[in-house]
């Protein structure tokens, strides 16, 4: 209950920056400047000079969350996330169909994946490789956050469908894809 009144506190924080302006540019010109591999797709962006990065994302699976933080204060949250096929507790091995937990970095984008736009989660760390090697077992990767399957024109698929990925509608991929630089810390809770 109180990770319930938390997100809402957050969100009711985030509302109070009021509404994001519309900026249409010209065909062929960039949305997000200086992200590499960024889309023209994208429909909006935050104006020039009040644009902000997010430098920290919380994600919180029990509650299918997903917060940014930049200097501490939520700037965007999403909700309603779909997670791997067994989304109850930490990945351990390749296969498992779980989405991790732990600290980790969002260390690299692909925008040509099979799904709209994905933003790569730097798992396994050491501690995870560890772990899989006592079994025996490889821990797996290929981790992202991620859009629906390119070309699928519906809306977001539903339930748990990912192989362990964190997946959002293609319009929230992204407008995250826009907030989050690589090197960005992300924290999955249970």
């Amino acid at each position: 209950m109180q990770r319930l009144l938390a997100a809402l506190l957050l969100l009711a924080l985030a509302a109070c920056a009021g509404p994001r302006e519309e900026v249409v540019r010209a065909p062929g010109e960039g949305i997000a400047e200086g992200v590499p591999g960024s889309r023209g797709a994208a429909a909006r962006e935050i104006p020039s000079g009040r644009r902000l990065l997010a430098d920290y994302l919380l994600v919180d699976k029990s509650e299918r969350l997903l917060i940014a933080y930049s200097g501490g204060q939520p700037i965007r949250a999403y909700r309603n996330l779909a997670f791997g096929d067994a989304p109850t507790g930490h990945k351990r091995f390749e296969g498992d169909e779980r989405t991790p937990e732990g600290l980790y970095t969002i260390d690299w984008r692909n925008p040509d994946s099979r799904y709209h736009l994905s933003l790569h989660i730097s798992y396994p760390n050491a501690e995870d490789r560890a772990r899989a090697a006592r079994f025996g077992r490889s821990p797996g990767g290929d981790i992202f956050i991620h859009g629906q399957p390119t070309g699928y024109p519906g809306p977001p698929l539903p339930g748990d469908w990912t192989d362990g990925c964190i997946a959002l509608s293609n319009a929230e991929i992204e407008e995250l894809w826009r907030l989050v630089p690589d090197g960005t810390p992300i924290e999955i809770r249970p």
